[in-house]
């Protein structure tokens, strides 16, 4: 219910999706820093960091934020994958509660936000073609 408050009744439904998203991310983001390994508490603050800086802009209703979006998702898949101890922790469960924030912040939510942004993206495109046509 509290999301629904913050978030402008103008605000396309596809926006609203890639909002919901990047904060469900700097949600999972903030609990896993303090799982993580320590030797990345640095990257893992500018990361998330960089999810804030773009639900702002997303919240400002920027169109062009949406690339950085699927381009930052993309990138966070493509590292978490090759991570020889990300995939141990993932086949094994070893730390249930580390891979369960893992797998839903690094590729679960990661995926949605591809797809919402991508929604939106087609969505500000077709708008503009029907409002020129």
């Amino acid at each position: 219910m509290f999301i629904k408050k913050i978030i402008p009744k103008q605000m396309e439904s596809h926006y609203r999706a890639t909002l919901i998203v990047l904060v469900s991310i700097t949600t999972v983001g903030l609990i896993a820093i303090s799982f993580g390994n320590p030797k990345f508490i640095d990257r893992a603050v500018v990361l998330e960091l960089s999810f804030v800086a773009l639900s702002a802009l997303v919240w400002k209703g920027y169109s062009k934020d949406l690339y950085a979006c699927i381009t930052l998702a993309a990138l966070v898949i493509v590292g978490h994958s090759p991570a020889l101890p990300n995939a141990n922790l993932m086949m094994t469960f070893s730390k249930p509660l580390n891979a369960i924030l893992l797998v839903m912040g690094g590729y679960v939510l990661q995926g949605a936000l591809i797809s919402a942004s991508l929604r939106s993206i087609l969505g500000i495109i077709s708008r503009r073609l029907t409002a020129s046509a």
